[in-house]
């Protein structure tokens, strides 16, 4: 009987643990993972380069909206407040291009207008959270002046098992054109060299980098091979001499080529023995991005960078007002030259000729288009320690000679110097003359390669070639005179000339 009351027991105990499970405990309700998917409306945008605010609609082309989406086993997810979903810029831009424009104060900050107005500027963020309706939410990218590829990441958590699931998805602003539009430089602190072998120790070498911005005036691509070319332009200048280019790890040189990394190369200028200003030339080609097979298409700056030997030890001076003479259609530089102070100088100029700009470095440069005549110009300086000084100078443009000004009677103005112009005949033993003029005023003459039998002269505005033509002897003498007499005449004004080459032939 015992026994049977024993077997009994058991059976209700496994039909107990049956009930439970199998005696391992409840396995938890199931349920399939939350499902989410995030999408733009639009996945490029142009640069914004005038920094545009947000905003929404048709008159707002560098916002895009982003709506963020979850589902449960193909429903949507529950409504929820702020924080079921999180969404941030994961990589790419750097700055804040995330925002709610949902009118909210809290995503907002009052700016007072220069007219004591206050308007509501909507806040930027890198990161932020947004509510759940109806399984959805949406947010905005708004473009900077700066082009890249943004990747924007949303999450959602299951409460039910803490599960987290994400989406992302990318947006390109602007595009590199590959192009380069612009090219500069600048130098390191303090913006200055001293002298090689200066008694005051200063260092004789400075960094410089040199940029290259395409028209979007973003960085160019990487390139495969050198894109700058930066070289010491001679001007003139004394320190120029023993003056040279240093990058990475090659000797000195005058002119070198190199290339950027995210639009920026790094190199030194060395000091010769010479202080004064050193110009350097910074060149790449828009038509490749690539100085190394040669420079069809330059774009091109100047800069300007003081070798000094000394320092502070005397006053700031402007060293010399005359600007010297442009002409026109001729390109033109000129150092602005400062002493004492504390360089760097930066430079302001008023009142340049039409053509002509200078840099806050003290270059003058440019092709003048103005009217030929005197031109009054002032000049400021300030050192580095704010010292200032301001002169009045003065630049004369004359109008330059060009092909078509010095043109030879029945040879056209493209007449190559390799072929003479014809300007007459003349019997043996009998006077030769030749006037040449030029259609513009102030034009001097020189001859070479003339003749003995001609001389050359001016006589005003005019170049005259005179003489008597040889003649054979009697009885003929070997070789004869006869035959044709060939020489170069060269009208010059200013800075420019034109050379032609003409003939003359004794019969």
């Amino acid at each position: 009987m015992k026994i049977l009351k024993n077997l009994v027991l058991s059976a209700a105990v496994a039909v107990l643990a049956v009930a439970c499970g199998g005696g391992g405990g409840s396995p938890g309700e199931t349920h399939a993972p939350y499902q989410i998917t995030l999408r733009a409306e639009r996945t490029q945008l142009p640069i914004n380069i005038n920094n545009v605010g947000p905003g929404i609609g048709a008159y707002a082309p560098y916002t895009t909206v982003l709506y963020v989406n979850a589902t449960d086993g193909g429903n949507a997810i529950p409504n929820g407040e702020d924080g079921v979903f999180s969404c941030n810029a994961s990589g790419g831009l750097s700055s804040g291009p995330l925002y709610y424009l949902d009118g909210k104060d809290e995503h907002s900050t009052d700016v007072t207008q220069p007219d004591g107005s206050v308007v509501k500027v909507p806040n930027a963020y890198r990161s932020i959270t947004l509510p759940s309706n109806a399984g959805g939410a949406s947010f905005h990218f708004h473009a900077g002046d700066k082009s890249g590829v943004a990747t924007i990441t949303c999450s959602v958590t299951d409460p039910r098992d803490k599960r987290q699931v994400s989406a992302s998805v990318s947006i390109t602003v602007g595009a590199a054109t590959r192009s380069p539009a612009r090219a500069d430089a600048f130098t390191q602190v303090p913006g200055y060299l001293g002298t090689r072998n200066n008694p005051n120790h200063i260092a004789s070498t400075v960094a410089i980098q040199a940029r290259v911005w395409d028209d979007a005036n973003q960085p160019v691509p990487d390139p495969g091979a050198a894109n700058v070319q930066v070289r010491i332009k001679p001007v003139g200048n004394p320190a120029e001499v023993g003056a040279t280019l240093l990058q990475g790890g090659a000797g000195g040189s005058s002119v070198i080529q190199f290339p950027t990394l995210n639009g920026i190369a790094q190199f030194s200028l060395a000091s010769g023995s010479n202080n004064g200003p050193i110009i350097l030339e910074v060149t790449s080609d828009r038509a490749d991005n690539n100085v190394a097979n040669g420079i069809q298409d330059p774009v091109t700056s100047l800069m300007q960078v003081y070798a000094v030997n000394e320092l502070a030890t005397v006053p700031l001076v402007i060293a010399e007002t005359d600007l010297g003479t442009a002409n026109t259609g001729v390109e033109y530089v000129r150092s602005l030259v400062a002493s004492g102070g504390m360089p760097p100088y930066t430079w302001v100029v008023a009142g340049l000729p039409s053509g002509l700009t200078a840099d806050d470095t003290g270059v003058v440069s440019g092709t003048v288009d103005a009217p030929p005549g005197n031109y009054a110009v002032r000049i400021k300086v300030t050192d580095a320690n704010g010292t200032t000084q301001e002169a009045s100078a003065k630049i004369v443009v004359e109008r330059g000679i060009a092909p078509e000004d010095f043109v030879v009677a029945g040879c056209p103005a493209s007449q190559d110097i390799n072929t003479a112009c014809a300007i007459g005949s003349v019997a043996q033993g009998k006077k030769f003359s030749y006037a040449f003029t030029a259609s513009v005023p102030g034009v001097t003459w020189s001859f070479s390669g003339l003749p003995a039998w001609l001389s050359g002269s001016s006589s005003g505005a005019v170049g005259i070639v005179s003489g008597t033509a040889p003649a054979d002897a009697v009885p003929l003498v070997p070789p004869s005179v006869v035959g044709p007499y060939s020489f170069f005449v060269t009208a010059t004004s200013g800075s420019t000339s034109v050379t032609r080459q003409v003939v003359v032939t004794v019969n």
